[in-house]
């Protein structure tokens, strides 16, 4: 079920006792919980953690009628935790031939799926259960990994997918949002500060928070000044008009780094460390930024959502003879940055028509 539908019960008092909520995305999941919350605002929610308490307790103290209230609001957190350890490994190496009833797997992790599946049965009246498994997305190498949890949660019928915005939902949830917050952005405002936080509606509405203090229309112009990733993403749309061997559109977004004050030398390091990431995901045949962030996760490269995804765009717009050849007038325009030159902007055009040719 996706979180509007999810939404849609909730208006209609249809709240299931016993839900799983699967999946990162952060924006549609705070939505529904502070949803579920607020339509249950005369109980106080409790809270469980699969990874101090194990299943079984967890289950028990649902089965528990309270003496002070005759309904209970309960999220357990970290569902992935309750999995066995031999599940979680395979999880992990993504083996699939690995299953959660194999001999490996504790007497006891198998028990508490029975009880689980008997709740679900027979859940105890006034209480909701929601379980929460944030821990993996549905792309790239942790699909199989949210497989597997929804394997072990299988008796739970009622699953909320929180899946990744695409770039076009999240435009819309933008104007959404904007529109509720009485923040005017001009279109082509909207869509830089939707490619420069990388379609992450919840960093976009946390920025259009911000920008309700500032009281007047925003242009495209104005976003630099005022989100600090969209100057990034400038250099990044440089970064775009590389990959499609447009002269002039990269000439222009040239332009328009020199206009904001970018420190051209400082623009080419980014530059170096995109080619490089995404030569690095070429080599590995890495598909999606789901993929590129585990993959460089791996490596103990530190790799944020957003950062994934332009390395992941940046590898599908070159070729790996490209990125090489980028590479290497990288290297020499860095070279030249560091001798006597006319100026830093020349040295920078030349780049660009060169890799352009």
């Amino acid at each position: 079920m996706t979180p509007a539908q999810f939404l849609g019960k909730l208006k209609r008092n249809e709240l299931p006792p016993v839900v799983l909520f699967l999946g990162q995305e952060g924006y549609n999941r705070r939505r529904c919980r502070e949803a579920v919350i607020k339509a249950n605002a005369h109980i106080e929610a409790e809270r469980h953690d699969a990874n101090e308490l194990p299943l079984a307790a967890i289950m028990d103290d649902a089965r528990s009628m309270s003496l002070f209230a005759s309904e209970r609001l309960v999220f357990v957190t970290n569902a992935e935790a309750a999995m066995p350890r031999a599940s979680r490994a395979a999880a992990s190496t993504v083996d699939d031939d690995d299953d959660d009833d194999s001999p490996s797997a504790p007497a006891s992790s198998k028990g508490d799926v029975g009880l689980l599946e008997a709740y679900v049965k027979s859940p105890t009246p006034g209480v909701t259960l929601i379980f929460e498994a944030t821990r993996w997305d549905f792309d790239g190498d942790d699909k199989t990994k949210v497989e597997r949890v929804r394997k072990y949660y299988g008796a739970i019928t009622e699953v909320v997918e929180f899946r990744r915005f695409t770039p076009d939902e999240a435009r819309a949830e933008l104007d959404r949002i904007a529109k509720a917050s009485n923040v005017r952005l001009d279109p082509a405002a909207s869509e830089a500060l939707v490619e420069a936080l990388a379609a992450d509606v919840a960093r976009i509405a946390v920025e259009l928070e911000k920008l309700s203090l500032y009281g007047k229309p925003i242009t495209a112009e104005d976003l630099p000044l005022l989100v600090p990733d969209a100057r990034q993403s400038t250099i990044f749309g440089l970064v775009a008009a590389l990959g499609r061997r447009d002269r002039a559109r990269s000439l222009e977004t040239l332009d328009a780094l020199v206009r904001e004050g970018e420190y051209l030398p400082l623009a080419l390091t980014f530059l170096a460390t995109q080619f490089r990431m995404a030569l690095v995901a070429k080599e590995a045949s890495l598909r999606g930024a789901p993929a590129v962030q585990s993959h460089f996760q791996r490596l103990g490269l530190p790799m944020w959502g957003s950062r994934a995804e332009q390395v992941a765009q940046t590898a599908s717009k070159f070729t790996k003879d490209q990125l090489e050849k980028g590479l290497k007038l990288i290297f020499e325009t860095d070279r030249d940055l560091r001798s006597a030159r006319p100026d830093d902007r020349t040295v920078v055009e030349n780049f660009v028509i060169k890799l352009c040719a």
